[in-house]
C-alpha cells in the first residue's frame, strides 16, 4: 500500500526551493509555515517565488503541501487583544494559503490559561465562527491539530475536537490533523493491535475519518499518557516499531498526507524514510 509521506520543509530561502529538496529526499508531500512563525503578520509574499514554487510543485510531483499556523495563536486566549490576534493572524494566513494554492492551515487549538476547559473550548468556537465569519472568499480550510495536553492545551481529548466541530457554523471550513505523538502521549494507545483498534474506532465515533485531512507522523519521547509534547524519530520512540506497523499498514491512511516532524528535520528525514521502509517490510 503506498501512503503519502512529506515532511516539514524550511522556507528560510523561499517556497521556490522546497519541491526539489523534497523529492531530494524521497518525500511526496510538504508542510511549511506560510511566514515566520514567530510574527502576527508578514509582508505580502514575493509572487516571484510563488510561482517559482508552484512551477516546482509541478516539475518535482509533489503531491499538496499543507500549512502550519503560527505558534502564537491561541483561540482559547482569555485576554482579548491576544484572542483577536489569533482571529487576524489565522485570516492572514489562510489568505496566503490560497495565494500558495495550499488547501489546508494546521493549528493548534489554544490554551485556557487557567479559565478552564469548558470555558476554553467555547472560545475556541467563538473564535473559529469568526473566522468563518470573514471566509467567505477564502478556499483554504482549516485543520485542528490534535494535541498532547501539556499545560493547558485543549484538544488532547478526541471529544475535545469533536465539540469544535459539533458547534462550529460552517462544519465544510473545519477538518482534522492527527498527531500520533500527540495522541499517544494524550492516552491513546497504538502499539498493541487491540490497543490500536480502539484508539481508531473511538477517533471514528467522536470525529470521523472523513474529517481526517492531514496527519504529523512522529514517535514520541515520552511515554504513554505522560501528556508531554516530545517528538521522537520514527521507530525510536515510545510507539515504536509496532505503533507505526498499525498505522502505516492502515487503509484509512492511504490517501491522507503523513507529515514528519521529527527532531532534526529535513537533515534527518531519510533515516525516518529507511525505517518506514523496514516497518512496512515487516523489518
Amino acid at each position: 500500500m503506498n501512503m503519502i509521506i512529506g515532511g516539514h520543509m524550511s522556507i528560510g530561502g523561499g517556497f521556490r526551493d522546497a519541491p526539489a529538496r523534497a523529492r531530494d529526499i524521497g518525500l511526496d508531500a510538504m508542510q511549511v509555515f506560510t511566514k515566520n512563525q514567530r510574527q502576527w503578520i508578514a509582508k505580502p509574499l514575493n509572487m516571484e517565488d510563488v510561482h517559482g514554487y508552484m512551477e516546482n510543485m509541478k516539475k518535482y510531483d509533489i503531491k499538496i503541501t499543507v500549512a502550519h499556523a503560527s505558534y502564537l495563536v491561541n483561540l482559547a486566549a482569555p485576554d482579548d487583544e491576544k484572542f483577536k490576534k489569533s482571529i487576524d493572524s489565522m485570516l492572514h494566513e489562510l489568505q496566503r494559503c490560497d495565494i500558495l494554492n495550499i488547501p489546508y492551515l494546521v493549528f493548534h487549538p489554544g490554551a485556557h490559561m487557567g479559565k478552564g476547559e469548558k470555558e476554553g473550548l467555547k472560545r475556541i468556537v467563538d473564535g473559529l465562527n469568526s473566522i468563518i465569519d470573514k471566509m467567505e472568499n477564502i478556499n483554504a480550510r482549516i485543520a485542528i491539530e490534535t494535541t498532547a495536553g501539556q499545560g493547558t492545551n485543549l484538544g488532547y481529548k478526541f471529544d475535545h475536537i469533536a465539540y469544535m466541530l459539533d458547534n462550529v457554523s460552517d462544519k465544510s471550513k473545519v477538518k482534522v490533523c492527527m498527531d500520533t505523538c500527540h495522541i499517544f502521549a494524550a492516552g491513546y494507545e497504538l502499539r498493541s493491535k487491540e490497543g490500536y483498534e480502539k484508539t481508531m474506532e473511538e477517533f471514528e465515533k467522536m470525529i470521523g475519518f472523513e474529517n481526517l485531512k492531514v496527519v504529523h507522523l512522529n514517535d514520541s519521547e515520552k511515554s504513554l499518557g505522560s501528556r508531554v509534547d516530545r517528538h521522537a524519530q520514527i521507530g525510536r520512540g515510545y510507539i515504536g516499531k509496532e505503533g507505526f506497523r498499525n498505522i502505516l499498514n492502515d487503509f484509512r491512511f492511504k490517501d491522507i498526507p503523513l507529515i514528519l516532524e521529527t527532531p532534526g528535520g529535513e537533515a534527518l528525514y531519510g533515516e525516518d524514510l529507511k525505517m518506514i521502509k523496514e516497518i512496512l517490510g515487516g523489518g
